[in-house]
Order: structure tokens, then sequence, then C-alpha cells
């Protein structure tokens, strides 16, 4: 089983966790509400487990340009 982030905004693959088991507290997953969790996270039949965040470029856009906020997929 790995762990999978990507961007939310533009799609870019932010990196990886492989290891045999997690705990959903160990990666946060707990804090999210069921809303929250029903758009970020998506468990694939092979046991892996995706994650949307946000990558840096995303993030400083976002900063730089607040109006960005009504997109939902940024491209950089």
């Amino acid at each position: 089983m790995a762990i999978h982030y990507y961007c939310r905004h533009c799609g870019v693959k932010i990196g990886s966790l492989e290891k045999v088991s997690y705990y959903s507290d160990s990666l946060g997953i707990n804090k999210l509400s069921e809303a929250e969790r029903q758009e970020m996270v998506s468990y694939e039949s092979s046991g892996d487990i995706h994650i949307k965040s946000i990558c840096e470029d995303c993030q400083e856009a976002l900063e730089r340009n607040p109006g960005f906020h009504e997109h939902d997929y940024l491209i950089h």
C-alpha cells in the first residue's frame, strides 16, 4: 500500500509514501470533515490512497493572486 499526494489545482504529483501501514492519525486524515475527506481522499482497489493537496507553485500563485481562489484548476 502506498499513499500518493497530488496537487488539487494543477494535478502534479507531489510525492508518495511507501510503507506497509499507516494510521489516519499520523497522516492527519482524521482531522478532516466528512465532506473534506470525500473531496480530498480516494482509495484505489490496489490498496493505494490518493490524497489531493497543494503544491508549492500553486500555493505561491494563490498567495500572489487571491483571485485565483475562484478557480479549481491552475496552470503554471
